[in-house]
């Protein structure tokens, strides 16, 4: 790996540094403290800075968001303690969905079989009643499709169909829902 041609200056976070300085502060000291029990002081500040979310939505604590101007949280969504969403790219989450304690969505990676190890992002989206279990991962670019299942610890590399329940390393198939 040549660091010396690391250059991903086209990635554009969607906001300036100023919004992104600010959001740093805010995500630290509001939605990372696990001292702090509060949904709606969460929403409210996710709101602000551009996050699209519904009604009914439960944030526990400590959980960290990289850029909220990237999300969309539909209703009646639980998102557990320490779920990290690493969102460099747009992030969907449907109505009715747990993203259990630990979780994490993540939207970016690295061109390991380039020298210039260049940034790859792709967009991740939830449809409605995806369950993502316990210290769970969701990879750039995987689609959870409707009342899919991603067992605890594992980690989804591709699409989850439909109905269906996902275990491993990398999530292999199980069985219906």
């Amino acid at each position: 790996m040549r660091l010396d041609l690391y250059n991903n200056s086209w990635y554009n976070p969607g906001a300036g540094f100023i919004k992104r300085t600010l959001w740093f502060f805010c995500n630290a000291l509001i939605l990372q403290n696990p001292l702090n029990p509060s949904s709606s002081l969460k929403i409210l500040l996710l709101k602000i800075f551009g996050a699209k979310i519904g009604t009914g939505v439960t944030l526990k604590p400590a959980i960290n968001i990289k850029y909220p101007w990237l999300l969309e949280i539909g209703n009646y969504v639980w998102i557990g303690e320490e779920v990290w969403i690493d969102n460099l790219a747009m992030v969907k989450i449907g109505n009715h969905c747990c993203l259990s304690q630990g979780a994490m969505l993540l939207t970016g990676s690295h061109n390991y079989k380039q020298q210039t190890f260049d940034l790859i992002i792709k967009n991740i989206i939830l449809e409605d009643s995806v369950w993502i279990g316990a210290k769970s991962v969701v990879c750039p670019g995987v689609i959870c499709f409707k009342d899919s299942v991603l067992a605890v610890g594992s980690i989804a590399t591709q699409n989850l169909n439909s109905g269906m329940i996902y275990q491993g390393n990398p999530a292999l198939l199980k069985r219906k829902r």
